[in-house]
């Protein structure tokens, strides 16, 4: 008997290669656009890798959790890292990487994330871009929450190093990522001895193997789902259109956000401004002394369906985050979040007004 998960058809040579082409129109590069077999994490570490040799100089700007992570793969490379560390209710600005820069003019590699959906935040890579350039260092950018709920362009904004995952705006699968890598770059990794070779975090293997050998020969067997899966979300992302996509994304933030202002208690905008807000997901405060953790406990058990979680590590307290992100950018789902979050907090004692919440998403989003 078959059946449709296990008896797949082989993906070839050309299969992958046409993929990967889907992945560069969409982030309309022209630079190499390398596919990995593996979450977003894999391609991440492995620019980190390549392009921080030991005893160079880093700039690794922290916006929230991840920016974090970076910090710590370029210590554990041997890079001398600088964090400029920004509060992560707000985003980081061109000027103050341009200051950063200055005072470490040695600085070859920044690193940045685009959108933190840990934290709500988003950052103005076109403008930051423009300073790292003029700066000369590597500019590597994780784009994994940011691709598909606002434009990325990494040709455009001298990105150097862009990674992408799949399974957030984008809608697809969470095991198959990917980055794209300007010449420059792949300069600078050849020149790193340090940079992993024969390794599952090799890039070098494939510029060497799989690019410069034509795209003809795979270095291993593809991961059939995640690609056949990765393949139907590009290509519902392309019958949408891009900027339909990220219109949908935006819509649900600015919805989201109206709405959770116009509950009147309990909640409040975690980042600060609406222009710093990103479109993948918003965070929100809980106050008046309540705990994140137990109101989204209440308003899943009214409806468990809605994308609501309560944030990490030390913001589990504090933050409830509303991820609108993939098929759950729609204003249903916007509704229903906030449906479910107003019971919550009337369970709680709090005076919110859900239908001045309701009202408030409707006028921001009329219809879909």
């Amino acid at each position: 008997m078959t059946h449709p998960l296990l008896d797949l058809p082989a993906v070839t040579a050309e299969d992958f290669a046409r993929i990967e082409r889907r992945v560069a129109a969409l982030l309309g590069t022209a630079q190499d656009v390398v596919l990995m077999q593996g979450e977003a994490l894999l391609p991440l570490e492995a620019c980190i890798r390549a392009g921080a040799p030991r005893g160079s100089s880093a700039l690794n700007i922290v916006t929230g959790p991840y920016g974090q992570t970076f910090g710590n793969w370029l210590r554990d490379c041997g890079a001398q890292v600088t964090d400029l560390v920004v509060p992560f209710h707000t985003a980081v600005t061109a000027d103050r990487v341009a200051e950063a820069l200055a005072a470490q003019p040695e600085t070859g590699f920044v690193s940045l994330v685009h959108a933190e959906a840990a934290t709500g935040n988003t950052n103005p890579v076109a403008e930051i871009g423009e300073v790292v350039r003029a700066h000369g260092a590597l500019f590597y950018l994780d784009a994994v929450a940011s691709i598909g709920a606002e434009p990325v362009l990494p040709d455009a904004w001298g990105v150097d190093m862009c990674i992408i995952g799949a399974q957030k705006a984008m809608g697809g699968p969470a095991g198959v990522s990917a980055v794209s890598v300007s010449a420059r770059a792949w300069e600078r990794f050849a020149a790193n001895p340090h940079a992993p070779r024969g390794s599952y975090l090799s890039l070098l293997d494939w510029k060497d193997r799989w690019i410069d050998g034509g795209r003809k020969a795979l270095m291993f067997a593809p991961a059939q789902l995640e690609m056949l899966a990765l393949d139907a979300c590009l290509e519902r992302i392309e019958e949408e259109g891009v900027d339909g996509v990220t219109g949908r994304h935006a819509a649900a933030a600015a919805a989201t956000r109206a709405g959770a202002n116009a509950l009147g208690a309990g909640v409040e905008p975690f980042v600060y401004e609406a222009k710093d807000a990103a479109p993948v997901a918003t965070t929100l405060r809980v106050t008046d002394g309540l705990d994140a953790r137990e109101v989204v406990a209440r308003a899943l058990a009214l409806n468990p369906s809605v994308p609501l979680i309560a944030g990490g590590g030390a913001l589990a307290k504090e933050m409830i985050r509303v991820n609108h992100y993939g098929r759950d950018a729609s204003r249903h789902v916007v509704l229903a979040s906030l449906a479910a979050l107003g019971g919550a907090l009337t369970a709680l004692g709090r005076p919110v007004d859900n239908a001045s919440a309701r009202q408030a998403v409707t006028e921001t989003w009329p219809g879909e």
